[in-house]
């Protein structure tokens, strides 16, 4: 049986356990808290992130990381983005020395504008063929639900790739394989970025023809990017890039849209974030976004319009203003 340790004990690290358990692998999960790791184990449940679904009986959980990564096959980091190095510096002495890193993080490292995987070889040492990506429009509570989804595993190495597509491949999940790392990790980065804006667009009542344009002008500037740094232009009309782009910025179930909607009706920064129970991912990584960008020289209008509103404080309706006075242009990447 495969052994897998998933780090993080939120919404989607828990929904991807229940997936590793139901195509047959042992799972430990690593929590920090030991009332939640408690109620995984006695209680068959998180009741923080996803209250009333009953975890399948390969799933425990610990508080201990170093038993969490006993004999662990995959080790699958589902912590938020920011936190990923300084938790990993702590954990990568404990990981056994064949493991495979499993990254569940769709964001850009402050500072630095690392992607999440380049992040995993610094920090645990370890070359790409080690590293791998899941990624793909996976809504939590719908996979825990075990309502049908496809997703896409990339690795520089298609064995590795393959190896973790079986270990996670059940009848209601659906995973296919890529090489892609570089266009799989953008397209799942910025969609969250793309998802405040048409989140925002939501909250000030504008259309859906306004909404359909950010989602159509956010995969071109999301591919504009990925191309600059080496990715397949074909990895975003994929999993990673459309189908992860229109669940994010459609369903209710998007934190990051939900963000948006609430900056639209008119609530400041600080209140949207105390009403939000779980991270935004866009909401940090929409500045390390246009940083990489600016690193490559490509033009990104609709991440810096999603900055200025959430980090420079501008209003809505001027920062769409600004948007749609832009010059006129031909429709191309």
């Amino acid at each position: 049986m495969t052994r897998c340790a998933v780090y993080g004990t939120g919404s989607w690290g828990t929904a991807f356990a229940m997936v590793l358990a139901d195509a047959g692998c042992q799972v430990t999960m690593w929590g920090r808290r030991a009332a939640l790791v408690d109620a995984i184990n006695t209680g068959r449940t998180n009741p923080d992130y996803l209250p009333g679904v009953e975890l399948p009986a390969a799933v425990r959980a610990t508080t201990d990381p170093a038993e969490a990564a006993d004999g662990a096959e995959f080790t699958v980091l589902a912590v938020p983005s920011q936190t990923l190095r300084g938790n990993l510096a702590a954990w990568a002495p404990l990981l056994p020395a064949d493991t495979v890193l499993v990254s569940l993080m769709k964001g850009v490292e402050l500072g630095t504008a690392k992607r999440m995987s380049e992040v995993i070889e610094e920090v645990a040492g370890v070359g790409p063929d080690r590293v791998a990506v899941l990624t793909g429009p996976n809504l939590a509570k719908e996979i825990a639900a075990r309502q049908p989804a496809a997703a896409v595993v990339a690795c520089r190495d298609e064995t590795v790739a393959k190896r973790l597509q079986a270990a996670c491949h059940t009848a209601y999940f659906r995973p296919y394989t890529n090489t892609d790392v570089v266009g799989c990790e953008l397209g799942g980065a910025v969609k969250n970025v793309i998802a405040l804006a048409v989140g925002i667009a939501d909250g000030m009542g504008l259309g859906d023809n306004a909404k359909a344009s950010l989602i159509t002008r956010g995969l071109a500037e999301t591919t504009r990017l990925g191309l600059a740094m080496g990715a397949d232009a074909h990895t975003f009309a994929g999993l990673a890039g459309m189908g992860d782009l229109v669940a994010t910025c459609s369903s209710p179930l998007s934190r990051n849209h939900t963000f948006g909607t609430n900056l639209g009706r008119g609530m400041t920064l600080a209140e949207t974030i105390a009403v939000t129970k779980q991270t935004a991912e866009g909401v940090k990584s929409c500045e390390s976004v246009l940083d990489l960008a600016r690193r490559h020289h490509v033009d990104m209008p609709i991440t810096e319009t999603v900055v200025g509103i959430v980090h420079e404080g501008k209003p809505p309706m001027v920062a769409l203003k600004e948007l749609m006075a832009r010059s006129a242009k031909a429709e191309r990447h």
